[in-house]
């Protein structure tokens, strides 16, 4: 809990560490079993970014009948259950909650092998940060709720969500990833904080190399940012400085270029990709299989010693 990793670990059982998380989210899309595929993906995905492989899940249900017909709660775990045979998880059971406000998610059991752990207190000075999934679910989600997004935009965020990020971890422990965490609620850079507090390094942040979905700076730009990644912005802003030393504002004073990319790696994302800390002379392969693999993967940035700075942004 103190250093915020993204599950928990019991140390060597039957010659494994087995790794535990759970993960409840609210509807994103209209369509139910999407919306049981993300959230599945997304709950499944802080076993990956441990380095560990999921095993077996819960379902954990907030629903009522009263609202919806049973009808979508069939096919939201109709959803979940077409994801978890994607990542070869099984579902063992669950528990429900009668809650007039739908959510839906899984409690994930999952494995890795002694040594093989990827934590935020494991990163190294020198290392390429690789993101492995594009930015910007959480603003084209507040675009579907204003009813604004494209259909382009709807599609590649769907899409991305419901990726796996399985293909990511065996990719990264391929090239040496020695940490890793995913890309959710508190942002590229709220992620980010975590590995440089924990490892005591610092980071600097190539904001023109971030992998983008379409239509998010756009809709940024126009001032569409959902509060969580506002609180996001806010809740880094101490840590982070642009290359030129100034700070970076809560609330920027004006949307230029690298402002608006800066609200990008603020943005609060759902089932996002995994930040892998690479060593440098395997990092251009391991981005090179990633997208080979179908993912918008990018060298992001790199870790190095700490300084006055934890995190430096380059525009």
């Amino acid at each position: 809990h103190e250093l915020s990793d993204d599950a928990a670990v019991v140390r060597s059982i039957a010659g494994r560490d087995i790794v535990l998380t759970a993960d409840v989210i609210a509807p994103l899309v209209d369509d139910p079993a999407t919306f049981g595929a993300i959230a599945a993906t997304n709950a499944m995905s802080d076993v990956w970014a441990m380095g560990g492989e999921p095993r077996f899940a819960l379902n954990l249900v907030f629903f009522s009948d009263e609202v919806l017909p049973l009808e979508v709660l069939d096919a939201i775990l109709a959803g979940a259950a077409e994801a978890c045979e994607r990542a070869d998880v099984a579902i063992v059971g669950g528990h429900s909650v009668r809650d007039p406000e739908i959510k839906f998610g899984l409690s994930v059991t999952g494995d890795v092998a002694p040594g093989e752990l990827w934590a935020n207190t494991t990163g190294r000075p020198g290392q390429v940060l690789i993101l492995t999934k594009a930015l910007g679910t959480g603003v084209i989600s507040q675009a579907i709720k204003k009813a604004i997004a494209s259909d382009e935009a709807i599609a590649a965020s769907t899409a991305s969500m419901i990726t796996l990020n399985r293909g990511a971890t065996r990719i990264g422990r391929v090239h040496g990833a020695t940490a890793a965490t995913d890309v959710t609620g508190f942002g590229l850079l709220g992620h980010l904080r975590n590995i440089c507090r924990g490892s005591g390094v610092g980071a600097t942040i190539e904001l023109a190399n971030l992998p983008v979905l379409p239509d998010a700076l756009v809709h940024l730009a126009a001032g569409i940012c959902p509060a969580g990644s506002k609180a996001n912005r806010a809740y880094v802003g101490d840590l982070v400085r642009w290359s030129d030393g100034t700070p970076l504002l809560a609330e920027p004073l004006e949307q230029t270029a690298r402002e608006v990319l800066a609200s990008l790696a603020c943005d609060a994302q759902t089932s996002g990709g995994l930040l892998l800390c690479v060593p440098a002379d395997r990092a251009d392969a391991c981005v090179a299989e990633l997208r080979a693999d179908g993912l918008s993967a990018a060298r992001i940035g790199t870790l190095r010693d700490r300084g006055d700075s934890p995190i430096t942004l380059v525009s």
